[in-house]
């Protein structure tokens, strides 16, 4: 991330020198475009602004000075955000020049302290894995007093040799070592990585897939992740209607527009009974200043204290001088909601946002290709799904004249020559004066209002100021933005072609003179899909917090569209809050809210500690460099794959391709299925495993003279069975109502007590069929060859009847779901018993190599009747098992002594330096 040259000055000269060897005393120029190669303070800046979202997580440039910082006690604990006279390694200048002193370079910078921050932070290994090493150890045991058995049946109670007796048992071990496992464990990972990546989430490492089904909470970004990260007209309002536009547009039709005069008609709830003042100061469309006087992103947001006059015309407005407006007061407009107006209608309400900007939309209506302001590109973007001919609009009526933008005006006009599709035709004589801008300024300077948006001279109507106030107020409180557009008839030669004009234009005519069209209300909108993916999540037992940078009422917002809001979790905490609580107060507060507002990288970090200190098991996402020990110390680390740097996708587990909050519950969904594939995988391998070893024991032990499988025909059965049948359950679709129980809980056993007594139910009726089996062929006069062919098939069909009823966890095998769902299911069993025929009757490869012969009709009835049996046993137990844990399965299989400890980690002391910039919005 460093630049590969710094220009410094060395004995007075410009001298080009390789990053790496820039040292802390260099004084070092910058100019548009450079990357900082150390940590630098300023000494000289002209118009300089640097990027740092990677680092602090601010979206805009932020401007630099060589101004002293007045800090407190411990200038370490000043935010990077808030060192306005620094330059920080790796970021981007992005206008202005300089001069600056280097003062820290390579790991003593503070892209270097994340670094080691990351480092410090130590990977856990997942729970899978630690059980694979338990059952594995367990299993050795186990082989190892099985072969030892056999040993002494066959030394003993046969009269083998020492050395042939070995010779048993070591075919008898050899046949129990699921040497498949470990192939079979990678293979199901490897299958559940393959169809994240087809859902756009890329796991950097296979195990954490395994992670994903345990996660309890998802703390996720705002911007981008939850909504579109793409700005929109959410509603139009009107002297006497609101228009609500269908923010999931897709198709260009004046239908996305429709009456709704209950939409965004009262209040919030907590700003019911606020000042219309105190509202508007609060909200989104505020203009606001950080401790070092830097403006946010947000262009046309309010600054009364610029206009004393108008603050007092919004302070002054008592709460009762406007209409009632109470949930019953829409009933007055019922005729007409629902009701859409026709393109012509928005052409010229919207005009005035369409003209009045230099923006140029993306390819249809996108954000590929587009120019602008993203908040006026919303209008644009909201006319053109409108049916409205944008570039038309624009061709028709060129801008004579106009009045840039600034921030310390807050609005913007424009001069064009009246066009009737745009204007009617009451205006032929005059020019228009088309002004966009913050609501607070536009609004003293209005004499009319356009009645229900319409500004032909018969509907213009005295302008309601209390009811535009109000207005603002309620769409404040709904933490939307609100841009004003106005317009004013001049005379034809009041402005001349080309003529640069000032904002004394606008604000110095003498007395209010412009007309208000209407309010718009403009938000990021909640991605459609990720509503029902935070349901599905809930269904699921999993908490999904969002962690933001933008202010509290549009968080809540937001947070209330997607469904984080409820009655358990009704408010949201700010991150000067969390900065003042304690660690133990932290862990209680916490789990209590569901978002987080104003949030810095620090709070991310001690989110994540603080739900793992009370047994979480967290998910997070992030997108930039100081997102990395907060991913790096979750359990489930997200990054962005779109928007994200390269930093925060080393630190992370899992990649979002498309930035998505829904992935991510596909992600936990498809790591359940993971969980339970292994346990169904160990079902099937296991008891397989053990009945080719016990049956070599057990028929020796009651009484044949020869082994009843020879060591070709184990070797061979433990190699088909894993390659075939393991496979059929590491990759199984997931069960219906998979997404539907709690999270397994953390310390849940792999093998737990049901599944152990599954293993062991399964591992006895294979031996005792195949023994079994062996016992009724030898009575009925067939030889060794022959019994040893009747042991190897009924062992094998067995094995299918196992993989069978292993398929289906709580459901029963003697259904149609049998048959569909997992095409790969028959044909492992169609490869299996054609492989069974053919070493059975193929000459040369029987009797030679697998020491068997052909088989009669007699002998497949058995092989049969003792699949069967293997299923309808497997089956019984399932059904017992079922009634007596009432088909809670998440529930089984939990031991207090398996608890995992919370983690309780103390946070490293570098987290402070990243202490309480804000997030990006």
């Amino acid at each position: 991330m460093l630049s590969s040259d710094a220009l410094a000055i060395r004995d007075g000269k410009d001298v080009k020198v390789p990053a790496e060897e820039i040292v802390p005393g260099d004084v070092i120029k910058l100019s548009l475009g450079d990357r900082v190669p150390a940590d630098l303070r300023m000494c000289e800046v002209s118009n300089l602004a640097a990027l740092e979202a990677a680092l602090t997580g601010e979206a805009v440039p932020i401007d630099k000075t060589i101004d002293p910082i007045e800090t407190g006690a411990d200038p370490s604990q000043t935010p990077l955000g808030d060192r306005h006279n620094m330059c920080f390694s790796a970021t981007l200048i992005s206008s202005g020049a300089a001069l600056g002193v280097a003062v820290a370079t390579g790991d003593d910078t503070e892209i270097g302290t994340i670094n080691a921050l990351v480092n410090k932070v130590e990977k856990k290994k997942t729970n899978v894995l630690e059980q694979i090493d338990t059952v594995s150890k367990w299993l050795a045991v186990f082989i190892a007093i099985t072969a030892l058995a056999t040993w002494n049946v066959a030394f003993f109670i046969t009269d083998e040799s020492g050395m042939d007796a070995l010779s048993t048992a070591l075919v008898c071990a050899v046949a129990m070592i699921p040497e498949g496992l470990e192939a079979i464990v990678t293979m199901t990972y490897a299958w559940a990585v393959s169809n994240m990546a087809k859902q756009n989430a890329i796991i950097r490492a296979l195990p954490a897939v395994e992670t994903l089904g345990s996660v309890t909470t998802i703390c996720s970004d705002k911007t981008g992740t939850l909504t579109k990260n793409e700005m929109t007209l959410t509603a139009f309002v009107t002297s006497d209607k609101r228009f609500r536009f269908d923010v999931d547009a897709s198709e260009r039709k004046p239908s996305n527009f429709k009456v709704d005069n209950g939409y965004l008609s009262t209040r919030a709830d907590p700003s019911k009974y606020m000042k219309a003042s105190e509202i508007i100061k609060k909200g989104p469309s505020a203009q606001r200043r950080t401790n070092r006087g830097k403006k946010s992103s947000f262009g046309f947001g309010i600054t009364q204290s610029m206009h004393p006059s108008n603050e007092d015309d919004i302070a002054q407005v008592p709460q009762s001088s406007v209409p009632a407006s109470d949930e019953s007061s829409p009933a007055a407009f019922a005729d007409v909601n629902g009701e859409s107006p026709d393109s012509e209608f928005l052409r010229k309400a919207l005009g005035g946002g369409i003209l009045c900007s230099k923006c140029s939309l993306g390819e249809n209506g996108g954000r590929k290709g587009e120019i602008g302001n993203p908040t006026e590109l919303s209008i644009l973007r909201a006319a053109y799904f409108g049916d409205v001919d944008v570039s038309a609009v624009k061709d028709s009526a060129p801008v004579i004249a106009e009045v840039p933008f600034s921030s310390e005006y807050k609005f913007m006009a424009t001069v064009h020559s009246p066009v009737e599709q745009n204007d009617g035709s009451d205006y032929n004589d005059k020019l228009i004066a088309h002004v966009k801008g913050a609501p607070d300024r536009m609004i003293p300077l209005c004499k009319y209002q356009a009645k229900s948006g319409s500004f032909k001279e018969e509907d213009l109507e005295p302008c309601d100021k209390d009811y535009w106030i109000e207005q603002i107020a309620i769409l404040s409180s709904h933490g939307l933005r609100v841009l004003a557009l106005t317009r004013g008839a001049l005379d034809k030669d009041a402005v001349k072609p080309g003529e640069q004009l000032g904002p004394e234009f606008v604000q110095e005519r003498g007395e209010p003179w412009l007309t208000i069209v209407g309010l718009c209300a403009i938000m990021d909108p909640p991605r459609p899909e990720c509503v029902d993916a935070i349901k599905i999540a809930h269904g699921a037992g999993v908490r999904v917090a969002m962690i933001t940078g933008d202010h509290k009422d549009t968080a809540l917002a937001i947070g209330g569209m997607l469904g984080l809001v409820d009655k358990q979790h009704s408010e949201a905490i700010t991150g000067p809050e969390l900065d003042a609580m304690t660690d133990e107060e932290l862990q209680v507060a916490a789990p209590k809210y569901n978002v987080f507002a104003r949030a810095s990288p620090q709070n991310k970090i001690r989110i994540v500690k603080a739900l793992q200190s009370i047994g979480e098991v967290c998910g997070m996402t992030g997108d930039g460099v100081n997102d990395a020990p907060a991913l790096k110390a979750a359990d489930m680390g997200v990054a962005m794959g779109k928007e994200g740097t390269d930093v925060a996708r080393e630190a992370s587990e899992m990649i979002l391709a498309d930035d998505n909050f829904a992935t991510i519950v596909s992600a936990v969904r498809e790591g359940r299925v993971v969980w339970d594939d292994l346990r169904k995988v160990l079902l099937v391998n296991t008891p397989i495993n053990n009945a080719q070893g016990m049956s070599v024991l057990f028929g020796l032990m009651l009484g044949l003279s020869e082994a009843p499988l020879s060591a070709i025909q184990v070797l061979y059965c433990n190699l088909i069975c894993a390659v075939t049948l393991g496979f059929v359950c590491a990759v199984e679709p997931a069960e219906d109502g998979i997404m539907d129980q709690p999270p397994r809980r953390v310390g849940k056993r792999l093998i737990g007590r049901f599944l152990l007594l599954r293993i062991a139910i399964g591992t006895i009726v294979l031996v005792a069929c195949t023994v079994g089996s062996v016992f009724w062929t030898d009575d009925m006069g067939y030889s060794l060859e022959e019994t040893r062919s009747q042991a190897l098939n009924t062992l094998s069909f067995g094995a299918i009847g196992v993989t069978m009823s292993a398929r289906f966890a709580r459901k029963s095998a003697f259904h149609c779901r049998t048959f569909v769902g997992n095409p790969i299911a028959w044909w492992s069993y169609a490869i299996m018993a054609l492989l069974q025929v053919f070493i059975t009757y193929t000459p040369g490869l029987n009797d030679a190599i697998f020491t068997m012969d052909a088989m009669d009709g007699k002998q497949w009835g058995i092989v049969v009747m003792f699949m069967f049996v293997v299923l309808v046993v497997m089956e019984t137990e399932k059904s017992i098992r079922g009634y007596i844990t009432d088909r809670q399965y998440y529930e089984e299989d939990w031991d207090e002594a398996d608890a995992v400890e919370p983690d309780t980690t103390p946070l490293p002391a570098e987290v402070s330096r990243f202490g309480k910039n804000e997030l990006a919005h």
